[in-house]
């Protein structure tokens, strides 16, 4: 676990947001055509966020080298899930005493 790059992904609200939208994928992404077991689709977090794909793209990276998300290929399209092993040890970490 990167706590260093876990707090630069965790510094900006655009990815805090897709973070908790990911939390309860039901709740904001019920349209999707594919099960949300896979995942959430790449292009509905761009829907979502009303950003352009180009820079949604980033906010994932930064999420997936932090690694609070994966994602999956399905075919064309890819699937990230919250890593919620990895944010519950980085929630453990942080209410330690460090």
């Amino acid at each position: 676990m990167d706590i260093d790059a876990i707090h630069k992904a965790l510094a900006n609200p655009v990815r805090r947001q897709i973070l908790a939208w990911l939390k309860t994928p039901e709740a904001y992404f019920a349209t999707q055509e594919h099960p949300l077991e896979f995942g959430v689709c790449a292009g509905m977090i761009d829907d979502r966020t009303g950003l352009s794909q180009s820079t949604v793209s980033v906010h994932l990276a930064a999420l997936l080298r932090a690694e609070l998300v994966t994602s999956r290929r399905v075919g064309q399209w890819v699937f990230f899930k919250r890593n919620e092993p990895v944010i519950q040890a980085f929630l453990d970490h942080m209410n330690s005493d460090f």
